[in-house]
């Protein structure tokens, strides 16, 4: 558990590191001092190349470096050494929660992110959690980014930038990784390949990599139905024949491969201009959900004292298919006066997921409690377009102005479907609940949600040089934005079965309603540059979030009674744009001939209008309102220091501190029962967050590299609902543990890595609330099946110990 004495030891560390230097840097070799120094890690996050200790922004950039040696593959690694970053890793089957600064009003759950931090390969903004291969580096720009970045940059953006093609170079490299993780039966593993080479020398290049990554799964789904609307879901469990009959065992099944490929091609005519087309493709396969019911299930149900720690309680397997493509094409060109930099991509996204959807029907009390053998489950169908275009003008020279002007563009389309199912209940219902036909097909919902989103910006911003020392930048965005949407929902099984429907009749109804918006964004910072190597600034920006429709019917009124209906009352049909004002102070210093960075900020974020997740009074279907106003403050460390010349560290500290500002009685439930009050904390992210990494580096073998790397990274406790109202609970903080050697040659290394080293059991977040495991009166004996059985409530958990080896070869022709 992470305790008091940690922070202690989080804030200390950092300050032993500048008291130490002096006095070991005394004890080396002059010459030694004069030549070692902290690798000076290049940015463009400011639409500009420089270090990121020259930019006067709260940014974090990892290099590919600091990735290998920490063995950071995805984005949740990423968040562990971001001050201020909070990524809950929920497996690949869910979306993971990306929380900055605290800024998050839903449950800890799955898609609880609501889009509050922007993310980009290269210049290009997309939606996709990306194996980290053949990148760059990875920039994390802390704090609202409306100006430059535009919408969903509430908290921040977060950008992917992947190596570009060399013109003069034909390199290549293969690489590989074996690993197990201590509660799967099978190995998992990754390889790949990168290749660069001209085509025409210093003009035109191109660059290929491929990666294939497995990852084995941990979490056993071991109570799966057999036959669907056969197979009782839950038999007696003290009859071991009967749990046999009835249910089948999937071993490891919260796993996923994913094949991950890229192609760019790069042009350089002439020393003015530069060109890229980029071509990304990811599929990633996800077998189930990293949830376990251990302890998370009701008294009276048998099975409940016989889940285990690394157990799934859910009726069906729940897989998940994904493909994300983006073709991209960035052209830089030197006017002279400016450069000019154009962004046009295209990116597209579908999936194909199935998921247990038994608990939502029998809490709703339409009759499916009493089947016996009733089990039910969603398959979800999404597609999405995305075209971008982003066009701007950045000034060069030295003269004492500077500025920014661009234009952008965003249309995106999306289609989704969704289709539940309810095996063997149409035959029950008329043979036991007055039903006068069966359903063949069992389908008891289908909802289809349409919608495009269009929008528009222009920005600027325009940098002043008051003097030697003081810059003061002022900037913004002027936008708008148009979305129009199509929804329509039948509930075909009830119209067939009670109403008398044809047998494979769907009807819809599409409706339809637009909504737009308009608005502006303000930044001002201004930097104070003391010495050469120590920096302040001060900073005021904007972020937003586009508004939009639930794209669900309205109800009809009256609401019929005793009709299966879900739909949304008026008052849930339109949500609004959120905006976040952020006031920060930062300071930026290099100490010691660049062997030591210190790196701080203080802040203090307003949010107004926060958009929540919720469900529909009737129904219970998900939608998005807007819950009242919040505030986040506290401070965020980084360093880097050469303890010695053997010797590199990196620490961070952040301390966030966020609540309501206003009352939100509709936060939970549409009655206003149980909301949200001023002075609530909010979920999703810890309160402190500590990390540490340590590289040691030697000679060995004559003329081989060996680095010894250990990173430690921990946080205090998360609550899972606002103010733990309606149910919410507190999860323990934790700390993580990794640790690995590796063996470098003239064109290969070898890496023996443990991660999880101590093997520690953490719940990250949950699902729903521990009140799924208390009786609903609307269930509770009212038939075979209650409120005992609902698997509702559950907890996502973090990778147990992993060993693994990894290698990589490198070449040059």
């Amino acid at each position: 558990m992470f305790k008091p004495s940690l922070l202690s030891l989080a804030v200390s560390s950092a300050l032993t590191s500048a008291l130490l230097i002096p006095n070991l840097a005394q004890a080396d070799d002059a010459q030694a001092k004069q030549d070692k120094s902290l690798e000076v890690i290049q940015i463009t996050a400011t639409r500009r190349a420089g270090s990121i200790q020259e930019a006067p922004l709260n940014i974090t950039a990892l290099d590919s470096d600091v990735m290998s040696d920490q063995n950071i593959g995805e984005l949740a690694d990423v968040a562990r050494w971001v001050p201020g970053l909070t990524v809950t890793d929920q497996g690949g089957r869910s979306g993971s929660p990306i929380i900055v600064r605290g800024l998050n009003t839903n449950s800890s759950g799955p898609n609880s992110d609501g889009g509050t931090v922007a993310t980009y390969i290269n210049e290009i903004p997309v939606a996709i959690d990306m194996r980290l291969t053949d990148v760059e580096r990875v920039e994390v720009l802390i704090g609202p980014q409306g100006t430059l970045y535009g919408a969903g940059t509430l908290g921040g953006a977060i950008r992917y930038m992947l190596k570009s093609p060399e013109l003069d170079l034909t390199t290549g490299k293969v690489y590989g990784d074996v690993f197990q993780v201590s509660e799967s039966d099978s190995l998992g593993g990754e390889s790949g390949f990168i290749f660069n080479t001209p085509i025409i020398e210093d003009k035109l290049a191109v660059r290929a990599s491929a990666n294939f990554y497995i990852d084995p799964g941990f979490i056993d789904y071991n109570y799966v139905v057999r036959d669907a609307g056969v197979s009782m879901p839950d038999p007696d469990w003290s009859n071991q024949s009967e749990v046999d009959q009835n249910l089948r065992k999937a071993k490891d099944n919260n796993g996923e491969t994913t094949k991950t490929g890229r192609i760019s091609l790069r042009w350089m005519p002439n020393d003015w201009l530069d060109g890229t087309i980029n071509y990304f493709y990811q599929k990633q396969q996800s077998e189930g959900r990293s949830i376990v019911h251990h302890g998370a299930l009701n008294s009276n149900n048998g099975l409940n004292s016989k889940i285990g720690k690394y157990e799934s309680a859910y009726r069906y397997e729940e897989p998940r298919d994904k493909t994300d493509s983006l073709l991209s094409l960035e052209v830089k060109a030197d006017l002279g006066f400016a450069e000019l930099v154009s962004a046009t991509g295209f990116s597209e996204f579908d999936a194909d997921g199935q998921r247990d959807q038994t608990d939502l029907l029998i809490r709703l009390a339409y009759g499916y409690e009493e089947f016996p053998s009733f089990s039910s489950f969603t398959r979800e169908l999404e597609e999405e377009e995305n075209f971008t275009q982003e066009i701007r003008l950045v000034s060069q020279g030295d003269s004492d102005w500077n500025w920014i002007v661009g234009g952008f563009y965003n249309k995106r389309k999306s289609d989704a479907s969704s289709k539940e199912y309810t095996p063997g209940f149409s035959q029950f219902a008329v043979e036991n609940l007055g039903g006068v036909q069966i359903r063949p097909d069992s389908l008891e919902y289908y909802s289809i949600d349409r919608s495009e989103i269009t929008e528009q910006a222009i920005f600027g911003e325009v940098g002043y040089k008051a003097s030697d020392k003081l810059t003061i930048t002022v900037g913004a965005r002027l936008y708008e934005y148009e979305i129009e949407t199509q929804s329509a929902v039948d509930f075909p099984l009830s119209n067939t079965v009670y109403s008398g429907a044809a047998q494979d009749a769907v009807t819809f109804d599409f409706k339809g309603r637009p909504d737009d918006d308009s608005g502006n964004l303000f930044k001002f910072n201004a930097s104070y540059q003391f010495t050469d190597t120590i920096m302040a600034y001060a900073t005021v920006s904007e972020g937003f979030r586009i508004g939009g429709v639930n794209a669900i019917d309205e109800c009809p009124d009256p609401i019929p009674v005793g009709q299966q209906k879900g739909c949304v009352k008026p008052q849930e049909r339109i949500y609004k744009a959120d905006t976040t004002t952020n006031y920060e102070l930062g300071l930026k210093s290099t100490w010691l001939k660049n062997r030591f960075h210190f790196n701080a900020a203080l802040f203090n974020v307003d949010w107004e209008d926060a958009q929540v997740s919720g469900a529909t009074e009737i129904g219970q279907l998900p939608y998005t309102t807007n819950a009242g106003s919040a505030n986040a403050k506290g401070v965020e460390v980084a360093t880097r220091a050469m303890l010695t010349d053997s010797i590199t560290a990196y620490a961070t500290y952040a301390y966030t501190k966020v609540e309501l500002t206003k009352d939100a009685p509709t936060l939970f439930n549409t009655d206003g029962k149980d909301g949200g009050m001023d002075g609530d904390r909010l979920p999703g992210s810890p309160e402190h967050q500590f990390s540490l990494g340590i590289n040691y580096q030697t000679e060995i073998l004559n003329d081989k590299l060996l680095d010894i790397n250990y990173g430690l990274t921990a946080q205090s406790d998360i609550i899972s609902k606002v103010g733990l109202h309606d149910s919410g609970e507190t999860l323990p903080g934790y700390s993580l543990s990794n640790l690995s050697a590796k063996i470098t040659g003239d064109q290969w290394s070898t890496t023996l890595y443990i991660n999880n080293l101590f093997n520690k059991y953490t719940y990250t977040s949950v699902r729903r609330s521990n009140a799924d495991i208390v009786p609903y009166d609307s269930v509770t004996d009212t038939g075979t099946n209650g409120a005992d059985i609902q698997r509702n409530y559950g907890h996502y958990i973090n990778r147990p110990l992993t060993i693994g080896v990894k290698f990589d070869y490198q070449f040059e022709l």
